[in-house]
């Protein structure tokens, strides 16, 4: 056991110093092949050159403001798709008449690019904040409002039928049995959700707004200014990584018994 224990650990730090040595390699190949000449460093500008720019730019307070305009847009669009999304699938999942009703609804508009209504919000909101806040809303819901309406309905019914035979209905059914159950799921929703997020505003912000990461992107290609959109899309990348590790805390800390009973089948693993 303690054998296993000691592998265990070996092998976290092999894939902690793998995570951390990958991007490290690749950024320096990036660096000697543009140096070298066998990549355009009119287009592919060296890292350090980046870091640069990014450097100049934060301490000018431009990757600022462009950051913290696309995080607003960002997390009120995520709160509020999530929140709706989760409501609606509950509901659904615990009314059959009502998932019934909407279930095709849904799966349809489900389909439809989030993006190709950006111009039918712009219509009935103007140029404001509230069509780009939309989009991401929009987006987030059917994500999560579909996991959460998957995690209520793959509920083993004998678990219901035990709780109810213990006197278990309406709120008590609903807060230790039916969420309990169903929080898995969320938090694979909230997950995607999150990497779809950043997508999402990110394009809204090539064509719709005049600030925002996306908009830094956009407006540094049409005036070829290769060193800022790399700055923007680094600091992209990084959004949605710091977003969906937020999430991934938030499962941890919401599903403590998923996480410790997965460390312990690989610690008994042979």
């Amino acid at each position: 056991m303690q054998r296993d224990f000691r592998r265990e650990r070996r092998l976290k730090a092999r894939d902690l110093l793998l995570a951390v040595l990958t991007p490290i390699a690749l950024l320096l190949l990036w660096e000697v092949a543009a140096r070298t000449g066998v990549l355009d460093a009119r287009l592919f500008t060296p890292p350090t050159q980046i870091a640069q720019r990014g450097w100049e730019m934060l301490l000018s307070g431009e990757l600022w403001t462009h950051t913290v305009a696309t995080v607003g847009r960002l997390v009120t669009g995520l709160v509020l798709g999530s929140v709706f999304g989760v409501l609606a699938g509950l509901l659904m999942g615990v009314w059959r008449p009502l998932r019934a009703a909407l279930g095709p609804t849904f799966t349809a508009l489900y389909a439809l690019p989030k993006i190709a209504i950006l111009p039918l919000l712009l219509l009935i909101f103007g140029l404001t904040e509230t069509p780009k806040v939309l989009s991401v809303a929009i987006s987030v819901f059917f994500v999560v409002q579909i996991n959460t309406l998957a995690g209520i309905v793959q509920i083993d019914a004998r678990i219901i039928e035990a709780a109810r035979a213990y006197r278990a209905s309406g709120w008590k059914l609903f807060r230790y049995v039916l969420l309990p159950g169903a929080l898995p799921s969320i938090m694979t929703g909230l997950r995607v959700s999150a990497g779809m997020a950043v997508i999402v505003i990110t394009a809204v912000e090539f064509v719709a707004s005049n600030d925002g990461l996306g908009y830094l992107i956009w407006n540094s290609w049409q005036l070829f200014q290769p060193e800022k959109m790399f700055v923007g899309l680094i600091a992209v990348s990084l959004l949605g990584a710091i977003a969906t590790g937020l999430i991934i805390l938030l499962e941890k800390a919401l599903l403590p018994w998923k996480h410790a009973g997965g460390s312990k089948r690989k610690a008994t693993k042979p």
